[in-house]
Formats: C-alpha cells, sequence, structure tokens
C-alpha cells in the first residue's frame, strides 16, 4: 500500500502542520525560561560574591507628608 518513504512524507507534513500552530507559543515559553533562568543566574553569583564586592542597595530619599487628614464627608441632612 505505503512504502517507508510516502509514510515518512506523511510524517513530517503532519509533524509540520502542527508545529505550525503550536510553534511561537513552544518559541515563546523558552524565551520566557530562558529570561528566568538568566536572571536567576544573576542572583545566585551576587549572593556568592563577598560583601565588600556587592553593590549597595538603591536608596531614594523621598519626604514625609505631615498634613491633616481630610475631613469624612457628612450623610445629607446633618446640618453641616
Amino acid at each position: 500500500m505505503f512504502g517507508l518513504s510516502e509514510l515518512a512524507v506523511i510524517l513530517i507534513v503532519v509533524i509540520a502542520v502542527l508545529a505550525a500552530r503550536k510553534g511561537p507559543e513552544l518559541a515563546r515559553s523558552a524565551g520566557k525560561a530562558a529570561r528566568i533562568l538568566k536572571a536567576e543566574r544573576r542572583a545566585l553569583k551576587e549572593d556568592q560574591k563577598p560583601d565588600e564586592e556587592r553593590t549597595a542597595p538603591r536608596v531614594i530619599k523621598g519626604e514625609t507628608a505631615t498634613s491633616a487628614a481630610p475631613e469624612a464627608p457628612q450623610p445629607p441632612g446633618t446640618g453641616r
């Protein structure tokens, strides 16, 4: 009926059709996984550095607001 070469061609076509649907999704997932692994590797390297080589955490100076809290609205008909 079908020879080995015909079955191989049919199998390749089926794989190509399935890969066309799932290919972008698989590539996106692989890219996310690679970014996560890269970030974890950097964090691990940073944790293994001696204290004097570590970069200091970034400090952002700000101001504290010292104003009175706004008065809560009164329900209608209370006379205020």
